[in-house]
């Protein structure tokens, strides 16, 4: 029988020590058994973070804590910008079921050999883990470690300071430039659901002809004439109204539920009827291309929360939601409506989360997502 249970809180204020101060009072006075934490905060107290990790764990007494830093962070029915906050999740999970992911090549190696029986003999699939979003090898050390736990399925974000300082994380230690976070045995049960936020336009294509990020022919055709004709006529008169409107999607190679990775259209040659999309592509991909806007996004937020609330069996007793940052006030609305949207669907329950630079579900950085998992 899973016996997790998770607490949640969240504050604001000027200083870290109130801050932490008012969410430990929240989570309760009596004594704890919890033994991880986690932590995300709001830019303007990530120079404090060590300080405030020395008297997490003073008061509460847990040593394993796993966050990072947010351009804003989710609670439960709740955003935060622009303003100190923190918000932080106890844990009491059985003993024995979870491991802290280090950052760092050698460490990580060495973390998953010298857990390698325990791997095995407790399942453990299921990561929850942070990145950082100046290292371009991100990507590669994500799919590495899905890789090596055969597979592993990871959710989080990359941390989205605007400050580069400020790009921190917490696995035991303070840490940065890497991927790090914690790793669950498969006691501690989870259900997991990605809501791209955008709506295909016309057909799934192939890419014929590019070179780096150019694509210079879809389907054997020019690109931009492909382009064209699934946008429609009225966006074709002027292409300079897609930007921020139009986004390449190139679908996951044997995802069941249709996941596409979302990419940037970052340029137009009419003249060569050329495209240029945000990442690197090779001949024979497959290639859509999609619209996105808050109607969509909503659709799909719903679509997804509805999803995962049939695939809920019993009490949900927890969850964790990292979402793009450009998604939150930017594209649902100023009243924290994006996290209502959850609350409403799926009712109240301990949840914290950060709007991040890059967004992480299975073994792929995705973007413009909102990736939510429960704990069961």
């Amino acid at each position: 029988m899973n016996s997790a249970t998770f607490k949640a809180a969240c504050a604001t204020g000027q200083d870290w020590q109130p801050i932490i101060e008012q969410c430990l009072s929240d989570l309760g006075p009596e004594p704890s058994s919890a033994n991880l934490g986690l932590l995300y905060l709001t830019e303007p107290l990530a120079p404090y973070l060590q300080n405030l990790l020395d008297y997490l764990r003073k008061e509460t007494g847990i040593i394993d804590w796993v966050g990072t830093v947010g351009s804003g962070i989710c609670y439960s029915g709740r955003e935060i910008y622009d303003e100190p906050a923190a918000a932080i999740m106890l844990a009491t999970l059985p003993g024995d079921s979870f491991r802290l992911i280090p950052s760092g090549l050698e460490a990580l190696a060495d973390m998953l050999a010298t857990n390698r029986n325990w791997i095995a003999e407790h399942s453990a699939h299921f990561c929850i883990v942070h990145g950082d979003p100046r290292n371009t090898h991100i990507p590669q050390l994500i799919e590495s470690l899905s890789t090596e736990l055969d597979p592993g399925f990871l959710v989080g974000g990359l941390s989205s300071a605007s400050n580069d300082d400020y790009q921190l994380q917490v696995a035991g230690d303070i840490c940065e430039l890497g991927l790090s976070g914690v790793l669950f045995s498969a006691e501690i049960p989870v259900i997991t659901g990605v809501a791209q936020g955008c709506t295909p336009l016309g057909k799934k294509h192939r890419i014929s002809s590019c070179q780096g990020n150019i694509v210079s022919e879809i389907d054997g055709r020019p690109a931009l004439d492909v382009f064209r004709e699934d946008i429609g006529e009225v966006l074709s008169k002027d292409l300079s109204r897609v930007a921020g409107y139009i986004f390449a999607g190139l679908p996951v190679s044997g995802s069941d539920t249709g996941d596409y990775l979302v990419r940037n259209l970052i340029g137009v040659d009419p003249e060569e009827k050329l495209l240029a999309i945000g990442d690197l592509l090779e001949e024979d991909t497959t290639i859509m291309f999609c619209k996105r806007d808050g109607d969509t996004a909503r659709e799909d937020m719903v679509r997804m929360l509805q999803d995962l609330r049939k695939r809920a069996t019993g009490e949900i007793k927890g969850g964790v939601y990292y979402t793009c940052l450009g998604r939150g006030r930017n594209q649902f609305g100023k009243n924290s409506e994006e996290l209502k949207l959850i609350h409403d669907q799926l009712g109240e329950f301990p949840l914290i989360g950060f709007f991040a630079n890059g967004e992480i579900s299975h073994n792929r950085l995705y973007g413009y997502t909102g990736v939510l998992t429960l704990f069961l």
